[in-house]
């Protein structure tokens, strides 16, 4: 699911309490100390400055719509027979210094949360959406990495330092990707798809697996509120290969001088995957024997009933993610089976709390100096800080999403549905559902259901407080 960015719209009255009861819950503040709010003006009003100078450099954001907290402008040019991706992060260990106010109350949050109707961000406004922020037509100190690849995308060269930046734009995903269809997209954009279709085919070759499935979305369209199943656009795609690349590169920098903090997915245990083989057969899918779980991922796709299923059923091997810090020597568990690779958390500081601490350590490794000590002593201690901030973002999320269904199907309690049953658990005595319009994920208990297949339900009730929809089985479409 996705909550995005969005314009600030009044929350429609049968939410307010709802949305209220859950940020209690969940024990989400509303707004920061003041004393933060005093140290990120006066850190706002001095920064610690790079002496490097890459102003020059034509950068520009690439971001969903209303987004003010910018942590990345990149730039990608032709040379010596590859490319050159300049990659700007928001430095934000320019404004907060280990200890202070701002610091102590980005560790108890740990990452930025999103509603429709209000952000909680792990840094005060003043930062976040401004000093920070990579906003264009404005100086700001950034991390700034290079990264040298061939003429196939692959990485061959790696510096990062601390550097004067300005982004020259603020796009849109939509904007981009209408440029590049259209054929009138600047160099850096035309060659962002290029090296991003690279990296996705190397993401292949490797054994790396993304999974297509569309995803709830909470849309505000004139004051009405509602979840919709959105699908990725291509351009969204090529720019996280951007992130990847850079995650992936800092890992190698880690790794390489044994100190660090890497994103970890551990791999799969066989019998997971005979389950998975299990239930494609069970949905009619072909899955030769010669055949890998990626390849196989591969040729799903999310508008089939069957298929949506399967990739359903695939979300069981993308669990156990987590963070392992390292100093002195490279860890046992180093790898996200997901990527096939070594990965770890740089370019998004201004939302997640690891990425500073990732980015100084890389800092210090690209310059030859040791890692700061302020690294150092935090390192242990934020793989469980991160865990903690993600369950309370996940369930955040879910709440916010269960009470907009739920909203949207108040005034249809007692109406029939087409239903696709997507997961089926105990046996088919339960199991999950997905109604495309309105976009609705819900769990339903009958007998026997038919994992893969269409099925009538009727909604029994809607109850927005509680954020829950209950539906009965009608019947098998088919039947």
């Amino acid at each position: 699911m996705a909550i995005r960015p969005q314009q600030v719209h009044p929350v429609p009255e049968p939410l307010v309490r709802a949305l209220e009861a859950l940020r209690h819950e969940l024990d989400i503040p509303d707004d920061f100390p003041p004393a933060v709010h005093d140290a990120a003006v006066a850190a706002a009003a001095a920064p610690r400055l790079p002496s490097l100078d890459r102003t020059d450099l034509e950068l520009a954001t690439i971001d969903p719509e209303g987004s003010r907290d910018l942590d990345q402008a990149v730039l990608i040019e032709p040379a010596d027979g590859g490319f050159t991706v300049w990659y700007a992060i928001a430095d934000v260990a320019a404004f907060v210094h280990p200890g202070d106010p701002i610091d102590v109350e980005a560790h108890r949050r740990g990452q930025t949360l999103y509603a429709p109707h209000q952000r909680t961000p792990l840094h005060p406004p003043e930062l976040s959406e401004d000093a920070a922020s990579l906003l264009p037509d404005t100086v700001r100190p950034a991390v700034l990495w290079e990264l040298g690849l061939d003429e196939q995308g692959a990485l061959r060269s790696t510096k990062v330092r601390r550097a004067l930046v300005r982004s020259r734009a603020q796009l849109t995903y939509r904007e981009v990707q209408d440029r590049l269809d259209a054929g009138t997209a600047d160099p850096s954009l035309t060659l962002l798809r290029t090296v991003g279709q690279l990296r996705e085919r190397i993401e292949r070759e490797r054994g790396g697996v993304s999974l297509r499935i569309p995803e709830q979305e909470v849309a505000i369209d004139h004051e009405q509120w509602r979840v919709v199943h959105r699908s990725a656009l291509p351009v969204e795609g090529w720019n996280a290969q951007i992130s990847l690349l850079t995650g992936i590169a800092a890992a190698q920098l880690m790794l390489d001088a044994g100190t660090g903090l890497l994103r970890t997915l551990p791999r799969a245990a066989d019998s997971a995957i005979r389950k998975l083989r299990a239930t494609a057969a069970a949905l009619r899918i072909p899955w030769p024997e010669d055949v890998s779980y990626p390849e196989f991922v591969r040729v799903l796709d999310p508008q089939l009933g069957t298929h949506a299923a399967m990739l359903y059923a695939c979300t069981l091997l993308f669990r156990g993610a987590g963070y392992e810090a390292f100093h002195g020597a490279a860890p046992e568990h180093r790898e996200h089976s997901a990527l096939a690779t070594s990965y770890a958390h740089v370019t998004a500081p201004l939302r997640r709390l690891v990425d500073r601490y990732g980015s100084e350590v890389c800092l210090a490794i690209s310059a030859g100096e040791p890692v700061p000590d302020w690294v150092l002593e935090a390192l242990p201690q934020l793989p469980a800080e991160m865990e903690a901030s993600a369950r309370k973002a996940s369930a955040y999320e879910r709440g916010i999403v269960n009470m907009v269904e739920t909203l949207a199907l108040s005034a249809h309690v007692g109406e029939e549905f087409t239903a696709t049953v997507v997961e089926a658990k105990d046996d088919g005595a339960r199991g999950t559902i997905i109604i495309r319009e309105p976009a609705v994920e819900v769990t339903l208990k009958a007998p026997d259901l038919p994992l893969g297949e269409e099925v009538r339900v009727r909604l029994v009730r809607a109850d927005v407080a509680e954020g829950r929809a209950e539906f009965e089985l009608v019947s098998d479409v088919a039947g």
